[in-house]
């Protein structure tokens, strides 16, 4: 993946921070950047946060410190609920907490390495089902 689809300003932010999980931050970053869509990094809820023609649909939780959390969802505002769940397949890694949003935690960069191709095919079908 090119560096160019990193945002500075989100580099910058992190680099304010200190994080103890800086590596896999950056492994997820790129993982999620590196699907065949186009999407924007940015800042929102003090984290780094992927939209698609302006909507958000996933954020990288960076706090606590003990382990990241990559959030699917629909945006800020509350939308009808869904009568199933987005995604039909199940993802061992993803736990659901609406039909409309599913967690992936990680606490070190093997797990997330292990588990790339898997998260780089979730982040692809989530843009699919919410645009």
């Amino acid at each position: 993946m090119s560096q160019s689809k990193l945002n500075r300003e989100v580099t910058a932010f992190l680099d304010s921070l200190k994080h103890p999980l800086r590596d896999e931050i950056e492994c997820l970053r790129k993982i999620i950047l590196s699907t065949d869509y186009e999407l924007t990094e940015g800042i929102k809820w003090n984290a780094p946060n992927y939209s698609i023609n302006g909507e958000d649909r996933i954020t990288i939780r960076i706090h606590p410190e003990k382990q990241l959390q990559v959030i699917f969802h629909r945006g800020a505002k509350v939308k009808e609920p869904l009568e199933e769940r987005l995604l039909s397949k199940n993802y061992d890694i993803l736990i659901w907490k609406e039909n409309d949003r599913a967690i992936a935690s990680f606490k070190s960069l093997n797990e997330i390495q292990e588990n790339s191709q898997m998260i780089k095919e979730i982040v692809g079908k989530w843009i699919e089902a919410t645009t």
